[in-house]
């Protein structure tokens, strides 16, 4: 499971540890350091997780389910009775992070690049060269140059 970052899971981590501080001090500030329920916890994790996706545009992040939470707050949260620490916290994101990955762009993207973008072409090519390609061939050629493109950068 932990695979689905790829390589560059670490690096992915350290460009979300500004927003997890972020998220951690106004959920303390209002909450003034008191002991957290594990439905306040997951509740500030899912905010986090908010806020990693609005930084991340396309890309999102999968909502941890409450047992791999659950297994990371244990494992990282020393302080029985104690407030949760900013540390804690970040190594308990950065867990939940890696172990659950990510979902992948947004459908909206993938429709409007793998339909519209051939679509798009077929039109053009209708009105400049009807007779040049045949819609056999240049319909799955436009379709796989989109894929290309989309995975060169990192899209899909």
């Amino acid at each position: 499971m932990g695979n689905a970052l790829g390589g560059d899971a670490e690096k992915k981590v350290k460009e979300f540890e500004p927003i997890i501080e972020r998220c951690y001090e106004n959920h303390f500030k209002e909450n003034e350091r008191e002991e957290m329920r594990l439905a306040d916890f997951y509740r500030l994790v899912c905010e986090t997780v908010e806020e990693i996706n609005k930084k991340l545009g396309n890309t999102q992040l999968r909502v941890p389910k409450l047992l791999t939470l659950k297994r990371a707050y244990e494992t990282h949260h020393q302080g029985k009775g104690k407030s949760l620490s900013k540390e804690e916290f970040q190594r308990i994101l950065q867990d939940v992070i890696v172990d659950t990955g990510f979902t992948g762009v947004g459908a909206k993207d993938i429709l409007f690049y793998l339909f519209g973008v051939p679509a798009a072409a077929l039109l053009i090519k209708q009105r400049a060269a009807p007779r040049a390609v045949r819609d056999e061939i240049f319909i799955p050629g436009i379709t796989s140059a989109t894929v290309l493109l989309l995975a060169m950068f990192n899209k899909i």
